[in-house]
């Protein structure tokens, strides 16, 4: 047990029987009234976010949460097969818990994996990873300038927007959060 006095980002709190992340989370004293703790948290499973007000100094129940590096080997039918980096134990993931990491992920990658009594939770990617381009509409002459995107397909099957002038073949740096492009990579 810990009190709202503990609450950090990143902290995984059990609620109703359900953990949640804490993402975000603002101690308030008002000039009136009692203190409380303003937080936004994250269903761990479901990934549905929602604001949560704690009073100040209230028990809160937080969940022990492992996170532990693992390689990503490769897809077994739907699940996902990863190898514990330290122990080489391999572990199946259904495709519920890799959820959109699926479109980021190549196999050998490394990853985090966060679980909680031996359960996956979630999968953590790095902030960005260099993928290849594998199709994209060819540019035309003139699409150097500046503005203007078009529909890529990564090695993973992912699309993401590029700029008009990135051809097939080319490696690409991609934010893992929102599937955006960061930029070219050059060999």
């Amino acid at each position: 047990m810990a009190t709202t006095n503990d609450i950090k980002n990143g902290t995984v709190l059990r609620l109703d029987g359900q953990l949640w992340t804490v993402i975000e989370f603002q101690h308030v004293k008002p000039g009136k009234g009692g203190a409380f703790v303003r937080t936004k948290i994250k269903n761990v499973m479901t990934g549905k976010t929602i604001d949560k007000t704690f009073n100040a100094g209230l028990k809160i129940e937080t969940a022990n949460v492992d996170r532990r590096d693992f390689q990503y080997l490769y897809q077994d039918g739907a699940d996902y097969v990863f190898m514990d980096t330290s122990t080489y134990d391999q572990i199946t993931v259904s495709p519920e818990i890799v959820g959109d990491a699926k479109d980021y992920m190549l196999e050998n990658q490394n990853v985090l994996i966060a679980s909680n009594d031996g359960q996956p939770l979630y999968i953590e990617l790095p902030a960005s990873v260099v993928l290849e381009i594998t199709y994209t509409e060819p540019g035309l002459q003139g699409d150097r300038s500046t503005g203007g995107t078009k529909p890529a397909t990564l090695e993973t099957g992912a699309q993401i927007q590029v700029p008009l002038f990135l051809e097939q073949g080319t490696k690409v740096k991609v934010d893992t959060r929102d599937g955006s492009y960061l930029g070219r990579v050059n060999d």
